[in-house]
């Protein structure tokens, strides 16, 4: 038989794989690979706690969340609460001043009032007074005008004692 070239390609390409056998590179290749495999299912675990853990943080935050979402509804509930009892109450407040305010001014104008017509009847009693005594005097003699003097001036007392009263 001829020994020609697909002869010698068939020799070195056993001769080539007996070689790597023989190195064990199939083993070598082998444990590389399983080695491989490994890391990549450690960091898959890995990643697969990492994720749990994210998702247990994540769920964490979105309570606290709610939870501050909640209390600032309620902080604001009560802030509203609060403003609307505060506005009613500076109203009335508002309104029992100006109550107050109103009864003082009409208690001035009564008072004014009163101390007018007061001093309107001191000073028609005086006028009538003074023209009494002229008229008097002017046509009475002195005697009977001090008794009408005094008749009248009795008078008079009587009735402002009645007026005072």
């Amino acid at each position: 038989m001829a020994i020609d070239a697909t002869f010698w390609v068939a020799v070195s390409f056993v001769i080539f794989f007996g070689g790597l056998i023989y190195l064990k590179v199939p083993q070598k290749i082998n444990e590389i690979l399983n080695k491989l495999i490994l890391d990549i299912k450690n960091e898959i675990d890995e990643s697969e706690k990492l994720r749990s853990e994210a998702k247990i943080l994540l769920e964490k935050a979105q309570n606290k969340l709610n939870t501050a979402q909640s209390v600032g509804d309620d902080i604001i509930e009560q802030a509203k609460k609060d403003s609307d009892k505060l506005i009613i109450e500076l109203n009335d407040k508002f309104h029992k001043s100006s109550e107050i305010k109103k009864n003082l001014a009409e208690n001035k104008i009564s008072q004014m009032k009163e101390s007018a017509i007061n001093e309107i009847k001191n000073t028609s009693i005086k006028i009538a007074l003074d023209s009494v005594k002229k008229i008097i005097s002017t046509s009475v003699d002195k005697s009977k005008l001090d008794r009408l003097f005094q008749k009248n001036l009795d008078e008079t007392k009587e009735e402002l004692k009645k007026i005072n009263s």
